[in-house]
């Protein structure tokens, strides 16, 4: 980009130069000599192609800013994206942990009962609810990473087509 931006700055120098020197050279109506009216049209000629190409480099200036625009506004959509993954992953990751405590506890209690010989009935029933929402949390948290490597790959693949 800095290359674009130099070589605009030089064209834009060499066109002025020429306009200066196309400027202070006489006119043919105040008896300009022929040599000099030829040196005038390859100034002019010089300038229009300047010109020229300068409209080109602007041209592919913009191109490249227009793609480095939507470049940035991609990524940009990614990284949203991203941040909305990492902050699931992260609901259920202390979905986990909290259920996980839950569990822990629960067992503690149930073998506390089974050491003293007493089946207790709500410990039990307590633990298999602490142990099943352990489970469905494990799910959401393996459902979220497979939903992250599947939108990884859609990226993938949409690049490669």
């Amino acid at each position: 980009m800095s290359d674009i931006t130099e070589i605009e700055a030089r064209i834009r120098a060499a066109l002025d130069r020429i306009a200066a020197a196309a400027e202070s050279t006489p006119s043919q109506e105040q008896g300009e000599s022929p040599q000099s009216g030829a040196e005038l049209e390859e100034l002019r000629a010089a300038l229009e192609a300047e010109r020229a190409a300068n409209e080109s480099l602007e041209a592919r200036v913009a191109a490249i800013q227009e793609k480095q625009e939507a470049n940035v506004a991609g990524l940009k959509r990614r990284v949203d994206e991203l941040m909305q993954q990492l902050s699931d992953a992260e609901k259920d990751s202390q979905k986990l942990r909290a259920a996980n405590g839950q569990l822990t506890e629960s067992l503690a209690a149930l073998r506390g009962a089974n050491e003293q010989n007493v089946g207790e009935p709500f410990l039990i029933n307590r633990s298999m609810m602490a142990e099943l929402e352990a489970l469905r949390a494990a799910r959401a948290a393996e459902k979220r990473e497979l939903d992250t490597v599947l939108t990884a790959l859609e990226g993938v693949i949409g690049e490669a087509e």
